[in-house]
């Protein structure tokens, strides 16, 4: 790339820093670290070959939430070429390893892993092989970038003033991965997490973020409407569970148009509607899904409480009954994804002094859902989007998009920024945590 570090500044520059400690503990900033230097490593362009390298390897590639098996090989073999430890299994495919003392204090960086089911509408040279899946929201470039992260941290463990802790993280796509990984016991005595989401709305090497409630918290529901199956030219002789559906439908509408409070953002979208075969014959069964999101814990239950109500009672307006599963055992509940409002200010100032306080943007609430947030309900979080829109190059789109592309000019700084973030809150919390020569934190 264009702007990377020729040969020549690259020797000048790791010349330099033999001499030149990343970290200095005489400085008065509260961060004390040098993080351009971080970016500067993340642009050589031999770690950024390695890093796109990677990512390609996990987009031809794409596993589900749970099935990452050659996506958790493939970061244990490097992780192996690093030096790192690590502990496999953690929550079926997680892998969490670890860089630093392995002393207390402990700040974790977290990466999800999973793909989507759906089919990739990209043509290009490395195109998922595996037909119906996709890396359609770049969590094979969060893969990567913590990779970087981990690569460059690794090079300088002797300076790090604490524990890095690498959270691999499976299933993300509604599958609470991030809660099975704090139930299996491995994040014990975190003092932080950090967490990144490239986003195609904001220009390259620009983040985006905000203090408070980011995402929503977000639910699923599915129900069955039962009625009577018959011939569609005598239906006086059935009970139609289409039409006791659409009702159910345009109802449910009416929950957060009439019901809600406007200044209390609440989603409710149904996707998904299945029944009958035939166009001459009402079918038996009608089979409805969608999800729901609200900002706070009381707005999502009374649209929990609602939905319920709704459902079953349109159904038996029209003669049919139904069941309402909320899917807690398969797709549970996120909750809200709110930012600890003293790791935004610490954000501000690593990210300002990383890539320009002016390219630290403020971040409305979203209506899409993290499980980053189990993180969040346990110990302090932080959680940023990271741009990578290029308007001169092509637009991008979306997550979920079966047209979806990665930026991967974008993998330096995120892995500068996961690299800036640990170390430099390490080094903060390094006077306020004591350290107990010689004990290792058994739970890494």
């Amino acid at each position: 790339m264009a702007f990377f570090f020729s040969r020549v500044n690259l020797f000048i520059f790791f010349h330099l820093l033999v001499a030149t400690p990343i970290f200095s503990e005489s400085s008065s900033s509260s961060h004390a670290i040098s993080t351009t230097k971080f970016l500067d490593l993340a642009k050589d362009p031999q770690l950024f070959d390695w890093m796109v390298g990677i990512r390609r390897k996990i987009h031809e590639n794409p596993e589900l939430g749970y099935e990452e098996f050659q996506t958790s090989e493939l970061i244990r073999v490097e992780l192996d070429k690093l030096g790192i430890s690590y502990k496999y299994p953690v929550a079926v495919t997680g892998v969490i390893g670890f860089i630093g003392t392995g002393l207390p204090p402990f700040v974790a960086l977290r990466a999800d892993m999973d793909a989507l089911p759906m089919q990739e509408l990209v043509e290009w040279e490395h195109k998922s092989k595996v037909p119906g899946k996709m890396h359609a929201c770049g969590h094979d470039a969060h893969v990567a970038m913590l990779l970087g992260a981990a690569k460059i941290l690794k090079e300088h463990e002797n300076e790090i003033r604490g524990t890095v802790v690498l959270v691999f993280q499976p299933a993300e796509e509604g599958g609470a991965g991030a809660k099975k990984i704090l139930d299996a016991g491995v994040l014990e005595n975190m003092s932080a997490i950090f967490g990144l989401h490239i986003a195609p709305t904001f220009p390259i090497g620009e983040v985006a973020a905000r203090a408070g409630p980011i995402f929503a918290g977000s639910g699923f529901f599915e129900a069955t409407i039962n009625g009577r199956g018959g011939h569609a030219a005598i239906p006086q002789h059935s009970i139609d569970p289409i039409l006791a559906a659409s009702n159910v439908i345009v109802s449910l509408q009416h929950i957060v148009s009439r019901e809600a409070n406007p200044l209390d953002s609440q989603v409710l979208t149904v996707g998904k509607f299945q029944g009958g075969g035939a166009f001459n014959v009402i079918p038996d069964s009608v089979t409805i899904g969608g999800t729901f999101r609200a900002f706070s814990k009381e707005s999502f239950m009374q649209l929990r409480h609602r939905i319920e109500q709704v459902i079953t009672g349109q159904a038996a307006v029209q003669r049919c009954n139904a069941t309402v599963d909320f899917l807690d055992e398969e797709k549970p509940f996120f909750p809200p994804t709110v930012n600890n409002g003293d790791l935004h200010e610490f954000f501000q100032s690593v990210a300002g002094s990383l890539i320009g306080s002016n390219k630290v943007k403020d971040l409305q609430p979203l209506m899409g859902s993290e499980d980053f947030a189990f993180y969040q309900e346990v110990f302090p979080g932080y959680f940023f989007l990271l741009g990578m829109e290029d308007a001169s190059v092509e637009r991008l789109e979306l997550p979920h998009s079966p047209y979806y592309k990665v930026n991967e000019d974008a993998l330096p700084y995120g892995a500068a920024l996961h690299a800036s973030l640990a170390t430099s809150y390490l080094l903060k919390l390094h006077q306020q945590v004591p350290v107990v020569e010689g004990k290792h934190h058994d739970e890494l």
